[in-house]
């Protein structure tokens, strides 16, 4: 490529492990390094051995070293991650779109696994686990006090083997276990199809390797079933992130050649960049234009872009440039806020680290970390309001998150309040039978968003939200 960042091709999203990834940057190391502390150095070495000579039983040594790199790794911010061999093979395959597990987006909330969404028709999808539902246990092992990424390592394993997940089901009151068989994950991360005549809806799920090709081959499917297209809703909710190179190829798509899509700073000179959406920035090695396939008309098609909280890393740099070029109008609730750029370096053959290096900014030079895009019309989830807005984790609720670097952080004094009054909410709708408490499925007829963003393209009025507003960045406690 004729830039100087080189796009490697994994990264973690931060919300997500394992199984989907955001943005990779690789970079050389430093040339030079300031002098060692050498009193804190000699301190460690004396932690080290006090721990082999005092403590209660035999402590193996390179478990000591590994543990302290990981937990000084760790301390930076919430994406920073040591790889040992397991983990690093796992992290390679999570950008390929396979992977052996049960299908799961998760987080971690209070200290269990929180499941953000169940990857569509994966084992755990099957099974009917839900957005929001907790994990307690993972065979006999507890989840409280295990890391995200020891839980992801319990939960995979070998094809056709069985993992029990213990499920804690808040919205009704109940704690139950469902057995999984574990497969090979092969994700979909494009759907599209036409909504109705003139009117088309394209889900990204995530920018994985195949992507970009899955893409242009939806468009043409679309545009080959009604050439005179009126209007497109580009749907990027709930949708982690991926690759880089996937995200500056449909953003640029949509926009005029060789305009800015996104931009990163760091320490580093190699982390100062821009990308731009012109194919030296996108295109694979070896490998032609999968943008020149595209029909000329998809550069100016009305285009609505559906985001929410789930919204993170490379979907909010295909959102806040389609926002900054004026091309599109972005709908929904503020994303997540993951603007940081993670690079991977290998420590040796079968481990290495990821490391945040930068910061990514839209092409207006507004930071996404920690703020993330914030949408031109605000849309509740449901004609009846959108309730739990206050509970939902973003960027920003991460401990150890790293500022956006653009100005003091406020404090939202009315944030604790509105969790409290959701949560009482919460256990209100709780009450209701199942049915009437189900989210629509994104895509379906009863997708009130979507409908609202047919709406924006037809010049029809939008039901806009009457609750959501801008979330501030909150004042991190150092």
């Amino acid at each position: 490529m004729g830039h100087k960042l080189k796009i490697a091709g994994w990264v973690s999203v931060g919300i997500v492990a394992g199984a989907l990834t955001t943005v990779s940057l690789q970079t050389v190391a430093r040339g030079a390094m300031t002098p060692l502390p050498l009193e804190e150095i000699q301190q460690l070495s004396a932690v080290f051995g006090l721990i082999k000579t005092d403590y209660v039983e035999p402590v193996d040594d390179k478990k000591l070293i590994t543990d302290a790199i990981s937990g000084m790794v760790s301390s930076l911010d919430p994406h920073s991650q040591y790889f040992d061999k397991k983990s690093f093979k796992e992290f390679r395959e999570g950008t390929t779109g396979r992977f052996v597990g049960v299908g799961i987006e998760i987080t971690q909330e209070d200290g269990l696994i929180k499941i953000v969404s169940p990857i569509e028709g994966s084992p755990a999808d099957r099974a009917g686990l839900k957005t929001n539902d907790l994990i307690t246990k993972i065979d006999d092992t507890a989840v409280k006090g295990l890391t995200l990424n020891e839980a992801v390592k319990r939960m995979r394993g070998e094809p056709n083997t069985k993992v029990t997940l213990t499920i804690l089901r808040k919205e009704e009151s109940r704690s139950f276990p469902v057995t999984i068989t574990r497969e090979e994950i092969k994700t979909q991360s494009v759907k599209a199809k036409l909504v109705e005549p003139g009117y088309a809806w394209i889900r990204l799920s995530q920018f994985q390797e195949r992507t970009v090709d899955d893409f242009v081959r939806k468009v043409e499917e679309i545009y080959k079933q009604d050439p005179r297209l009126k209007g497109l809703v580009l749907d990027l909710r709930n949708d982690p992130g991926g690759l880089l190179d996937a995200a500056v190829a449909v953003s640029a798509a949509f926009l005029p050649e060789n305009v800015t899509v996104v931009s990163t700073n760091g320490q580093l000179a190699e982390s100062k960049a821009t990308f731009k959406a012109a194919p030296e920035f996108y295109q694979r090695r070896g490998s032609g234009d999968p943008l020149k396939r595209l029909p000329a008309a998809i550069k100016t098609v009305p285009l609505v872009v559906l985001v929410n909280e789930g919204s993170a890393s490379a979907s909010e740099i295909v959102a806040g440039a389609l926002q900054d070029h004026r091309r599109a109008t972005v709908m929904g609730s503020q994303t997540f806020g993951k603007g940081s750029v993670q690079t991977v370096r290998p420590l040796g053959p079968d481990t290495g680290i990821k490391l945040t290096t930068a910061r990514y900014y839209t092409p207006s030079g507004k930071s996404i970390q920690a703020k993330g895009i914030v949408p031109d019309v605000m849309l509740d989830e449901t004609a009846e309001g959108d309730i739990y807005a206050s509970l939902r984790m973003r960027e920003a609720d991460l401990e150890k998150h790293l500022t956006s670097g653009q100005g003091e952080e406020v404090k939202d004094a009315a944030r604790e309040k509105a969790r409290e009054e959701a949560k009482k909410r919460l256990e209100e709708e709780a009450k209701k039978p199942i049915a009437e408490r189900k989210l629509p499925e994104f895509g379906s007829d009863k997708d009130f968003q979507l409908i609202q963003a047919l709406n924006q393209l037809k010049g029809r009025t939008v039901v806009a939200s009457k609750t959501l507003t801008e979330r501030k960045e909150e004042k991190k406690d150092n």
